[in-house]
Protein backbone atom coordinates (compact mmCIF):
# COMPACT_ATOMS: atom_id res chain seq x y z
CA UNK A 1 0.00 0.00 0.00
CA UNK A 2 2.09 2.92 -1.16
CA UNK A 3 0.57 6.45 -0.13
CA UNK A 4 1.77 9.50 -2.61
CA UNK A 5 0.57 12.83 -3.98
CA UNK A 6 -2.11 13.58 -1.36
CA UNK A 7 -3.21 9.69 -1.55
CA UNK A 8 -5.53 8.65 2.00
CA UNK A 9 -4.97 5.16 3.67
CA UNK A 10 -7.21 4.01 5.90
CA UNK A 11 -6.72 1.77 9.34
CA UNK A 12 -8.87 -1.27 10.52
CA UNK A 13 -8.48 -2.81 13.62
CA UNK A 14 -9.15 -7.06 14.82
CA UNK A 15 -9.66 -7.84 18.15
CA UNK A 16 -9.55 -11.33 19.98
CA UNK A 17 -10.29 -11.69 23.71
CA UNK A 18 -11.49 -13.75 26.21
CA UNK A 19 -11.49 -13.61 29.86
CA UNK A 20 -8.12 -13.25 30.10
CA UNK A 21 -5.95 -11.82 27.27
CA UNK A 22 -6.58 -9.06 24.28
CA UNK A 23 -4.73 -9.46 21.25
CA UNK A 24 -5.24 -7.29 18.23
CA UNK A 25 -4.23 -6.58 14.20
CA UNK A 26 -4.00 -3.68 12.31
CA UNK A 27 -4.70 -3.49 9.40
CA UNK A 28 -4.84 -0.78 6.05
CA UNK A 29 -6.14 -0.54 3.53
CA UNK A 30 -6.24 2.58 0.58
CA UNK A 31 -10.09 2.45 0.07
CA UNK A 32 -12.78 3.30 2.98
CA UNK A 33 -15.40 0.57 3.90
CA UNK A 34 -17.89 1.50 6.50
CA UNK A 35 -18.21 -0.67 10.04
CA UNK A 36 -21.05 -2.87 8.17
CA UNK A 37 -18.67 -3.41 4.76
CA UNK A 38 -15.78 -4.78 6.97
CA UNK A 39 -17.59 -6.95 9.01
CA UNK A 40 -19.27 -8.76 6.20
CA UNK A 41 -15.31 -9.14 5.01
CA UNK A 42 -14.27 -10.43 8.37
CA UNK A 43 -17.13 -12.36 8.82
CA UNK A 44 -16.30 -14.03 5.12
CA UNK A 45 -12.79 -14.43 6.15
CA UNK A 46 -13.33 -16.05 8.98
CA UNK A 47 -15.43 -18.80 7.97
CA UNK A 48 -12.42 -19.35 4.94
CA UNK A 49 -9.81 -19.89 7.82
CA UNK A 50 -11.60 -21.00 10.68
CA UNK A 51 -11.15 -24.95 10.47
CA UNK A 52 -7.29 -24.61 8.89
CA UNK A 53 -5.11 -22.07 9.76
CA UNK A 54 -1.88 -21.91 11.19
CA UNK A 55 -1.26 -18.80 12.44
CA UNK A 56 -0.63 -18.28 16.34
CA UNK A 57 -4.18 -16.48 16.75
CA UNK A 58 -7.52 -16.10 14.89
CA UNK A 59 -7.41 -13.18 13.97
CA UNK A 60 -3.90 -13.21 12.41
CA UNK A 61 -5.46 -15.33 10.00
CA UNK A 62 -8.45 -13.63 9.12
CA UNK A 63 -5.93 -10.96 8.55
CA UNK A 64 -4.01 -12.56 6.70
CA UNK A 65 -7.13 -14.09 4.44
CA UNK A 66 -8.42 -10.55 4.55
CA UNK A 67 -4.56 -9.35 2.67
CA UNK A 68 -4.66 -12.43 0.31
CA UNK A 69 -8.69 -11.59 -0.76
CA UNK A 70 -9.41 -8.08 -0.39
CA UNK A 71 -6.05 -6.26 -0.59
CA UNK A 72 -5.59 -4.75 2.72
CA UNK A 73 -1.66 -5.00 4.20
CA UNK A 74 -1.38 -6.15 7.72
CA UNK A 75 0.79 -3.59 9.62
CA UNK A 76 3.36 -5.20 11.51
CA UNK A 77 6.97 -4.83 11.70
CA UNK A 78 7.82 -6.26 8.18
CA UNK A 79 7.05 -2.32 7.41
CA UNK A 80 8.82 -1.37 10.24
CA UNK A 81 11.48 1.07 9.14
CA UNK A 82 12.51 3.24 11.61
CA UNK A 83 11.83 3.15 15.20
CA UNK A 84 12.81 5.82 17.80
CA UNK A 85 12.48 5.14 21.83
CA UNK A 86 11.00 8.47 22.91
CA UNK A 87 12.18 9.53 26.74
CA UNK A 88 10.88 12.21 29.41
CA UNK A 89 14.65 12.60 29.80
CA UNK A 90 17.03 14.96 28.39
CA UNK A 91 19.49 12.91 25.85
CA UNK A 92 17.89 9.66 26.08
CA UNK A 93 15.41 9.95 22.48
CA UNK A 94 17.42 7.43 20.73
CA UNK A 95 17.13 5.16 17.57
CA UNK A 96 16.22 1.80 17.97
CA UNK A 97 17.74 -0.87 15.48
CA UNK A 98 15.12 -2.11 13.53
CA UNK A 99 16.88 -4.70 12.24
CA UNK A 100 17.41 -6.17 15.74
CA UNK A 101 13.70 -6.03 16.33
CA UNK A 102 13.63 -7.80 12.75
CA UNK A 103 15.64 -10.70 13.93
CA UNK A 104 14.24 -11.07 17.23
CA UNK A 105 10.38 -11.12 16.01
CA UNK A 106 12.35 -13.75 12.71
CA UNK A 107 13.59 -15.75 16.06
CA UNK A 108 10.53 -15.80 18.01
CA UNK A 109 8.30 -16.75 14.84
CA UNK A 110 10.98 -19.98 13.58
CA UNK A 111 9.68 -22.57 16.37
CA UNK A 112 10.35 -21.25 19.22
CA UNK A 113 7.59 -21.86 22.09
CA UNK A 114 6.69 -18.73 23.60
CA UNK A 115 5.69 -15.42 22.94
CA UNK A 116 5.74 -11.75 24.19
CA UNK A 117 3.01 -10.64 26.58
CA UNK A 118 2.79 -7.69 28.20
CA UNK A 119 0.17 -6.81 30.82
CA UNK A 120 -1.24 -3.90 32.70
CA UNK A 121 -1.54 -4.23 36.20
CA UNK A 122 -3.58 -2.50 38.44
CA UNK A 123 -1.67 -1.36 41.77
CA UNK A 124 -4.30 -2.94 44.04
CA UNK A 125 -4.42 -6.32 41.57
CA UNK A 126 -0.41 -6.75 42.90
CA UNK A 127 0.09 -10.40 44.42
CA UNK A 128 3.40 -9.51 45.42
CA UNK A 129 2.90 -6.96 47.90
CA UNK A 130 5.90 -4.30 45.69
CA UNK A 131 4.95 -0.81 46.63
Amino acid sequence: MALRDGERGYFYELHENDDELFADVLLAHDAEFDEDEFLAMVVEARATVLERFEEDTLIEAVARELERSQGFTVIDDAQLRAAVNVSANDGETRIVNVDDRRAAATAADAGDDYRSLVLDVEPEDRRWGDA
